[in-house]
């Protein structure tokens, strides 16, 4: 039996609270997919994500810091996937390079 998710605030949507980072590419009932760029040292807003898979299309070095205060440092090379459950975070870029993510958000 599978159960409802419940749609993501809009309050806490990035697309809305950060569209210089975040660019929906393609949604339909059963995925979002957003595209995320960043440039050296750019930092976001606190916002939240539903379970997503996480495909980095370049190497990317980040800070996320949670709405608990705790912050951890994130490494991906180009062409690395990730699976995430639903999380909120301020993400900051703390790579020297641009980099670029696809996030397929599931519903």
């Amino acid at each position: 039996m599978a159960t409802a998710r419940i749609p993501q605030p809009s309050a806490d949507d990035p697309v809305i609270t950060d569209p210089r980072h975040y660019k929906v590419e393609f949604e339909n009932d059963r995925v979002r997919v957003i595209r995320i760029k960043y440039g050296p040292g750019e930092k976001s807003v606190m916002h939240s994500h539903p379970e997503s898979v996480t495909v980095f299309l370049s190497d990317a070095q980040a800070k996320f810091t949670y709405p608990d205060g705790r912050s951890e440092d994130i490494q991906a090379s180009a062409g690395s996937v990730q699976h995430m459950d639903a999380f909120s975070h301020l993400p900051e870029s703390l790579s020297s390079k641009p980099f670029e993510v696809i996030q397929i958000e599931l519903k």
